[in-house]
C-alpha cells in the first residue's frame, strides 16, 4: 500500500514538475526575445492580469459555469432515456441515429445563431448550445454500456424469469454505469466549449465574452486569462465526475487503477 501511495504521489509530482517547467521556459524565452506582450504574454502578465480584473471575472466565470451545468444536466437527462430506447429497439435505433448523426456532423458555431434566433438572448442560449455540444458522447457511451452485457447473464436472468425492469436495474444498469460516467466525463468538457460557443454568438457576460472583447482590443493577456478560468473549470467539473464516479460504482475498476 505504502509503494502504491508513493508511486501515485511520485506521479503527481512529475507531472507538476512539467507543467511547470513549460511554464518557466515559457516565461524565459518571451523575455529573452523581447516578444510583445499582445503577441504572446508572458505568464507573470497573464496573471498580473488576472488579478488586475479579480474583481469582474469572478462573475463572468459563474455565468460560464452556470451555462456549462445546465447544458450538461440537460444533455444527460435527455441523452441516457434516449440511448436506452435505441438499445431497446431497432426500430428506435433506425430512426433516431441518422437525426443524431446529422446533429453531430453540423459544426456547433453554425447552429448557434438559429438557437440563438429560436430560444432567445441570454442564459437559455448558451445552455442549449452546451447540451447539444455536450449530447452525443453521452448517447454513445450509454448505449454501449446497456448492450455490453454478456448474452449469459441475459440467459441467466432468463431462465429466473426476471421482468425486463428487474433486469435492467439489477444487471444492465450497473455494467453500463462505467460507460455513462466516461461520456459524462467527455461531455461535461464538451459543455464547456458549447457554453463558450454561445457566449460567443450571443451573450453579454461569460468568459467566451470576455475572450471576444478582449481580443477585438488586442489585450491577449485577457484572452489567455480568461483561456486559464475555462481549463481550471473544465479539469475541476471532470474530476469531480470522476469522484462521483468512483462513490457511484465502487465496483468497478478502470484500466488506470488495474495498471497501478
Amino acid at each position: 500500500m505504502k509503494r502504491n501511495f508513493a508511486r501515485k504521489w511520485g506521479s503527481s509530482a512529475i507531472s507538476v514538475g512539467v507543467i511547470v517547467g513549460l511554464i518557466l521556459f515559457w516565461e524565459i524565452i518571451c523575455r529573452a526575445m523581447a516578444v510583445p506582450s499582445w503577441l504572446l504574454p508572458t505568464p507573470s502578465a497573464i496573471l498580473a492580469m488576472t488579478w488586475e480584473n479579480r474583481d469582474r471575472l469572478p462573475r463572468h466565470f459563474l455565468a460560464t459555469l452556470n451555462a456549462t451545468l445546465g447544458g450538461f444536466i440537460l444533455a444527460v437527462a435527455a441523452g441516457v432515456p434516449i440511448a436506452i430506447a435505441i438499445t431497446a429497439s431497432r426500430i428506435l435505433r433506425n430512426v433516431i441515429y441518422p437525426v443524431l448523426l446529422v446533429f453531430q456532423s453540423v459544426p456547433k458555431v453554425a447552429l448557434a445563431p438559429l438557437i440563438l434566433l429560436w430560444v432567445g438572448f441570454g442564459l437559455p442560449s448558451k445552455i442549449v448550445v452546451a447540451a447539444i455540444t455536450a449530447f452525443f458522447p453521452i448517447v454513445i457511451n450509454t448505449s454501449a454500456g446497456v448492450s455490453s452485457v454478456s448474452e449469459e447473464m441475459l440467459q441467466l436472468t432468463r431462465s429466473y424469469n426476471s421482468p425486463a425492469l428487474r433486469t435492467f436495474l439489477k444487471v444492465r444498469l450497473p455494467f453500463a454505469m462505467p460507460y455513462i460516467f466516461s461520456g459524462m466525463k467527455i461531455a461535461m468538457t464538451l459543455a464547456v466549449i458549447g457554453a463558450v460557443v454561445g457566449e460567443f454568438v450571443g451573450s453579454d457576460v461569460g468568459l467566451g465574452f470576455i475572450i471576444l472583447t478582449s481580443s477585438s482590443t488586442m489585450n491577449t493577456a485577457l484572452v489567455f486569462s480568461g483561456m486559464m478560468l475555462l481549463s481550471i473549470m473544465g479539469i475541476t467539473l471532470f474530476y469531480c465526475i470522476a469522484l462521483i464516479e468512483r462513490v457511484a460504482c465502487p465496483w468497478y475498476q478502470s484500466n488506470d487503477q488495474n495498471l497501478r
